[in-house]
């Protein structure tokens, strides 16, 4: 007999982790670490544009997916346990065995593999998708649908309607990761609680620079030179005149390597600089201006009765002017409903020679209306009671044009126009032009002065030249490329459009003369001289 002691042998405990729910947690975690790894991959790698609802899925599904499968994991552990020690003699769950020598065995492993190996696929490939779909515009316009419902509707009826959400909102480099992550997740908790603005705040802070979307497509130091635009508006008479204005917009350019400087282009920081201070958060009101030139000379103008103190001026922001302080509105476009109306009548969509169509669809477009559905409703039934009962003979005759205008009234409201949201032409004014907004004339007013004497200019000809107009039959050739008002105002330096064309018929004179609807302006403008009307002021 052998002095050698006995060699004990000890059976190992099965782990815990021999359980149905912690092998279908292990599971679960395997398939939610390959999603997370292939949505890092597809982000680090810039392969797809940043964007900031992404965050959602690689960092907060996934992730949840992931803690599921650990809570699973766990769960199972915890059950085996109390199993365990209730029972101590309980059987364990046996792995199968790996005998390849066994067809039947070799076929169930291959079976497993190829199933595995499909699941993982599966689970990469669903989740590359759900990334792509955070990328899109229905995405962006529909997922929070009566929030962005405005916003979406506007941009598929603008000119960039076929340029994604992302190409503009999302900015590159880690700055721009960074932030879109940031407002993700400020914006799904918006969405979440219901504490959103009605409507959407305007102009957006955190909006990337122009350099890093728009001249992603557009050449800013490109020389256009100098652009016809033709004017339509129809007059609210009977017969919907037309007022038909021609000019050659002087577009021009920014880069004397281009073609000359000057022109609208001119402020496009190629080889000028401008910096502004806004009084307001819609930068409307601009108190502050300072202009650098190519040579590095520095020129400061201050509007003449801004109450805007040193100490002020030091602290406030400055702006550096870009291409969206212009086109403040390139992709979301609320047209007033003068200038909806108008592009409906010259395309043919309403019938023109329905009697004051122009001024009834202007006066059902501006009504206050507290839902879509009531503006809808409003529409067909006033305009209808309108022809029958003040036109019956046109309403038998033109029906089907009576419907059509209805439809297509219908139409611009629903694209234009969101009670829900309080949205419109009024709370989001296009600043391209100055119209019914005071857009070039913020700065371009006359009114701004340096130290020594120089002001930002406010004549007609230094953004357009006046080719003709025509309105009342007749056209009229425009002296020395100067605009002419229908009716004389006389010095038009001391008037801003938009200060009586309000885009919904709306006038405003800016004196307080009452009911404007006994007066014509006429009466009073004079040319250079001016006669109060009776009843005075």
């Amino acid at each position: 007999m052998s002095d050698e002691p006995e060699e004990e042998q000890t059976t190992k405990q099965p782990t815990l982790l021999r359980n149905y729910i912690s092998f279908a947690g292990m599971a679960i975690c395997a398939a939610a670490l390959t999603s997370f790894l292939m949505l890092v991959l597809i982000e680090f790698s810039g392969t797809a544009a940043d964007n900031p609802y992404s965050a959602l899925i690689t960092y907060i599904f996934v992730p949840s997916i992931l803690g599921f499968g650990i809570f699973l994991i766990l769960l199972g552990v915890f059950l085996e346990w109390r199993r365990r020690r209730r029972d101590p003699e309980a059987h364990v769950a046996a792995f199968p065995v790996l005998d390849l020598n066994d067809p039947r065995r070799r076929r169930n492993l291959l079976i497993f593999m190829v199933l595995a190996f499909s699941f993982l696929f599966l689970t990469a490939f669903g989740s590359y998708r759900a990334f792509e779909y955070t990328e899109s515009v229905s995405f962006c316009g529909q997922a929070c649908h009566s929030v962005m419902k405005p916003e979406f509707v506007a941009y598929g009826a603008s000119p960039h309607a076929r340029v994604a959400c992302v190409e503009c909102h999302v900015g590159s480099g880690a700055g721009g990761y960074a932030q879109s992550k940031i407002n993700g997740m400020r914006q799904l908790y918006g969405v979440i609680s219901g504490h959103y603005s009605r409507p959407i705040e305007t102009p957006v802070k955190n909006i990337p620079a122009a350099a890093e979307t728009c001249q992603k497509c557009h050449w800013s130091e490109k020389y256009n030179g100098e652009v016809l635009k033709v004017f339509d508006h129809y007059e609210y008479d009977e017969q919907n005149s037309l007022n038909r204005t021609r000019m050659l917009i002087k577009v021009g350019g920014g880069s004397p390597e281009a073609g000359p400087v000057g022109g609208i282009h001119w402020h496009m920081n190629v080889a000028n600089e401008v910096t502004y201070v806004a009084a307001d958060e819609k930068r409307s009101v601009i108190p502050w201006v300072r202009m650098k030139n190519a040579t590095g000379q520095v020129v400061e103008y201050r509007a003449k009765d801004a109450n805007f103190t040193d100490q002020q001026l030091a602290s406030a922001e400055k702006r550096k002017m870009d291409c969206i302080d212009c086109h403040n509105r390139p992709a979301h476009q609320y047209l007033t409903p003068n200038q909806a109306v108008d592009q409906s009548l010259s395309a043919g969509r309403i019938d023109i020679s329905l009697p004051f169509i122009k001024a009834k669809a202007v006066e059902i477009l501006s009504k206050p209306y507290s839902t879509t559905d009531e503006a809808v409703s409003a529409i067909a039934g006033g305009l209808n009671d309108y022809y029958k009962t003040t036109y019956p003979d046109v309403y038998s005759a033109k029906a089907g044009s009576v419907g059509g205008a209805v439809a297509e009234i219908q139409r611009i409201y629903q694209t234009y126009f969101f009670p829900e949201m309080k949205t419109d032409w009024q709370v989001h004014l296009n600043n391209i032009g100055h119209y019914n907004a005071q857009g070039c004339f913020r700065c371009h007013d006359g009114q701004h002065f340096s130290s020594d004497g120089k002001v930002i200019r406010n004549e007609c000809s230094i953004c357009h030249t006046t080719i003709d107009q025509s309105w009342g039959g007749k056209t009229y050739t425009a002296d020395n490329g100067m605009f002419r008002h229908p009716v004389e105002l006389g010095d038009r330096n001391t008037f801003q459009c938009a200060a009586c064309h309000k885009g919904d018929r709306t006038f405003v004179h800016p004196l307080n003369l009452g009911d404007i609807s006994q007066f014509k302006c006429s009466e009073c403008h004079k040319g250079q001289s001016f006669k109060m009307p009776l009843g005075g002021i």
